[in-house]
């Protein structure tokens, strides 16, 4: 991996062109401009939703609006944000609103292959270092956002800030370096064929489970459509408020979706303080009106359908990661040594880590959204939800990529 980029004049000990040296920065300077990129288009963005419902209320100053705007970009970072006083109480928020936080990472990893091009690093240490320091850059701007941030009862730790945002840029940044450095293909070639081929199967199994709760969170949307009305009408927020509105809707779409993940898992989410909603029953009472909250089910026994679905999510998402195992193992030169026992494996090691990542989703996705009853959001059983995920997988990926292994077209015998 010392040398990964087609650059003419620099490889084998040659002088890169004048051409070539003229469009290369420094490494420092890359990381410092691409990270700042980020870091303001992300402020940008927050403090413009912000200053258009201040605009369209009847309270508070435009200064208010635009810390109002930091703040829920250093939520989207996971670092949580105090609010209150001594005299009407604290609340702590802490549940980002991953759609946020989506886009931010986005940047990051755009803003990461941008630094590799300016840079031109192509070199191991080259590219950690770039990495290094592109994160630090931004997790320093975190920092200095929760330093203007904090001031009377809003309340931030500025070390919060910074390991928030550090770790997503280290994590976006660094994908976007690897990419376009073209250190993936290296890391892919050196990667043993079973893990190479179990890890694009435990994405097809975590996007189909995503999907189909998505699908399911719409469908139920749309059956509860007269909340959503009501919920609006009740609101009033105007032309420049439902702006707003469906602003934060967009925000914390994923986050319902996560939830309904969990729903279809077994432990089920908690929109509150001693609240349940999950398979075998609904217990939550009033909740805020929110939109995407009216999808939720009222109190009470779920629907049939709904506990079918707890088993044959997982199941399907399983038959899909067995067959991209098998698609791709079968397109090996060695396939024909490969018995379906080794197929069967690789399956079971893709639902292994198509649980992993589900399970940081889940715990990514709660946490405390204010005082009071909504002190718990979230996921509380996020390990034994993403370990009923990943045995539903297990089965569904070994049996189906054994099963096609097993009956896969023997190739003919070679001529004499």
């Amino acid at each position: 991996m010392t040398d990964m980029l087609s650059r003419p004049g620099a490889r084998d000990g040659e002088t890169p062109t004048s051409e070539i040296t003229a469009q290369t920065k420094p490494l420092p300077v890359a990381a410092v401009i691409s990270a700042g990129a980020c870091l303001l288009t992300g402020l940008l963005t927050c403090a413009a939703v912000a200053v258009i419902g201040w605009l369209g209320a009847t309270f508070g100053g435009a200064s208010g609006a635009v810390r109002a705007g930091a703040a829920a970009w250093l939520v989207a970072h996971k670092a949580a944000v105090t609010i209150g006083n001594s005299t009407i109480g604290t609340g702590r928020i802490s549940v980002a609103p991953l759609g946020l936080t989506l886009f931010f990472a986005w940047c990051l990893y755009r803003g990461g292959k941008s630094a590799t091009r300016t840079s031109g690093a192509d070199r191991t240490k080259e590219l950690i270092g770039l990495a290094l320091g592109f994160a630090a850059v931004y997790g320093l701007g975190g920092l200095v956002v929760a330093l203007l941030t904090e001031q009377g009862s809003l309340k931030v730790s500025p070390l919060s800030g910074f390991l928030g945002a550090f770790s997503l840029a280290l994590v976006a940044g660094l994908a976007g370096i690897i990419v376009e450095s073209g250190a993936g293909h290296d890391l892919a070639d050196a990667t043993p064929a079973g893990l190479r081929d179990a890890v694009p199967a435990a994405m097809a199994a975590v996007l189909t489970i995503v999907g189909l709760a998505a699908v399911l969170y719409g469908v139920l949307l749309a059956i509860h459509f007269s909340r959503v009305t009501g919920m609006l009408e009740l609101l009033n927020a105007g032309a420049i408020g439902s702006v707003v509105l469906f602003a934060i809707c967009l925000m914390l779409m994923p986050n319902m979706v996560l939830y309904v993940v969990a729903f279809l898992a077994g432990p089920g989410f908690q929109l509150g303080t001693g609240t349940s909603i999950a398979p075998t029953g609904v217990n939550v009472g009033s909740l805020p009106a929110l939109p995407l909250l009216a999808a939720v089910p009222a109190d009470g026994s779920t629907p049939t359908y709904l506990l079918a679905l707890t088993a044959l999510v997982p199941l399907l998402a399983g038959v899909v990661a067995g067959l991209v195992v098998v698609r791709r193992g079968l397109a090996e030169p060695d396939s024909d040594a490969l018995g379906w026992d080794a197929f069967a494996l690789r399956g079971g090691m893709a639902a292994v880590i198509a649980g992993v990542v589900l399970f940081a989703l889940l715990a990514m996705s709660g946490g405390s959204a204010g005082p009071g009853r909504m002190s718990v959001v979230g996921v509380p059983g996020a390990l034994p939800a993403a370990g009923v995920l990943t045995a539903g997988m297990a089965i569904g990926a070994a049996v189906t990529a054994a099963v096609r292994a097993a009956r896969r077209s023997p190739d003919p015998d070679p001529p004499a």
